[in-house]
C-alpha cells in the first residue's frame, strides 16, 4: 500500500538524513568507545544501545503528541537523527517542563530536548548543545485585549492576570517585565490556553510558535498573538554538566546537521509548513 502524500512529504528530511547519519554512525563507532570511559552516561548509552531523551510532549511544534499518542515535532525528528548517528535506539521520557532539569540531574533521562532556552542560570546546572533553533517570547490573549497594541507592556498593570510555564524563561519574563500583573504558573500550555478561553486569565506569555499554534487550533475562540517576538532566545539540548564528552559528541552531530542543511529542512517542515497540524488531536 502506498503511503499518504502528507507522510511521504514529512519523511523527506529523514530520508535525506540517512546518508549523513550513516557516515556519522561510522565515525561514532570509533569515537564513542574512547569518550565513554570518561562519561558514565555515554558509557551506559553505548552499553544498553538506548538514549533516554526527556521532553514535555506538549510544546508544539517542538514536541507534541499526535492523534494516536505518538510524539511528533521538530525535536522528535532531531532526536531520531541523533540516535541514528549514535547507532542506538531512542526512548522518549515525557515529563512536565518544570521538572525536566531535575530529571536530568537525577539521572532519569540522559539529555533534555524540549524547547529549552539556553540561559546563564540553567547553565549552572547543565551544559547545552546548540542552539538548533532561535525562538522568542510572545503573548497569547483574546483579540480584544491585544487590539490597538503590539506591546507586552499593555498587560503590565494591576488587575491583569498573566500565565506562564513554571520554571520557564516565560515566567522570568513576566516577573521582570510585567511585575504589576498577577502571575499564575502552569505545568502545560493547554492549561493556560483553556483559562484564556474561559476568561479566567488575561494572557499567556509563551514561545511564539506555541502562541501562533494556539490561535490556529482554536479559530472560533477569538485568540490573537503578537506579530513580532518580544525576545530572542536560543534553544538547545541540555546535558549533565559532568558529561562533557557526551556534550562534545552531540555538538559535533548538531554542527554536522546544520552544515548539511538538515536542520534547515526540519525548520521549514515544522516552523513554516502547516500540513503536520492535521496529525494532531
Amino acid at each position: 500500500m502506498m503511503g499518504s502524500p502528507l507522510r511521504a512529504e514529512r519523511n523527506l528530511p529523514m530520508m535525506t538524513a540517512k546518508r549523513l547519519v550513516l557516515s556519522l554512525w561510522a565515525t561514532a563507532i570509533f569515537s564513542t568507545g574512547a569518550l565513554a570511559s570518561e562519561s558514565p552516561v555515554l558509557e551506559r548509552i553505548v552499553a544498553t544501545g538506548k538514549i533516554r531523551i526527556g521532553m514535555s510532549g506538549d510544546q508544539a511544534p517542538f514536541n507534541v503528541k499526535n492523534k494516536v499518542g505518538e510524539l511528533i515535532g521538530f525535536e522528535v525528528d532531531l532526536a531520531n537523527l541523533v540516535a541514528d548517528a549514535l547507532g542506538v535506539e531512542v526512548e522518549f521520557v515525557t515529563i512536565a517542563f518544570p521538572d525536566l532539569l531535575d530529571a536530568l540531574k537525577k539521572g532519569e533521562v540522559d539529555i533534555v530536548m524540549s524547547g529549552m532556552t539556553i540561559t546563564a542560570a540553567r547553565s549552572l546546572d547543565a551544559v547545552f548543545v546548540g542552539p538548533y533553533i532561535v525562538s522568542g517570547k510572545s503573548v497569547l490573549a483574546k483579540s480584544q485585549a491585544l487590539a490597538g497594541g503590539e506591546a507586552a507592556q499593555d498587560f503590565n498593570r494591576t488587575g491583569i492576570t498573566v500565565a506562564a510555564l513554571r520554571n520557564s524563561t516565560s515566567e522570568a519574563y513576566v516577573k521582570k517585565r510585567l511585575a504589576k500583573a498577577k502571575l499564575v504558573t502552569v505545568e502545560h500550555y493547554d492549561e493556560a490556553i483553556q483559562m484564556i478561553i474561559k476568561n479566567e486569565i488575561d494572557a499567556l506569555v509563551a514561545d511564539m510558535p506555541a502562541c501562533k499554534l494556539a490561535v490556529f487550533r482554536h479559530p472560533d475562540e477569538d485568540l490573537a498573538t503578537l506579530s513580532a517576538p518580544l525576545t530572542v532566545e536560543p534553544i538547545g539540548i541540555a546535558v549533565s554538566s559532568s558529561e562533557l564528552p557526551l556534550q562534545m559528541l552531540l555538538d559535533n552531530y548538531v554542527s554536522a546537521f546544520e552544515a548539511s542543511g538538515l536542520l534547515e529542512m526540519l525548520r521549514v517542515q515544522w516552523l513554516e509548513k502547516g500540513d503536520w497540524l492535521e496529525l494532531l488531536q
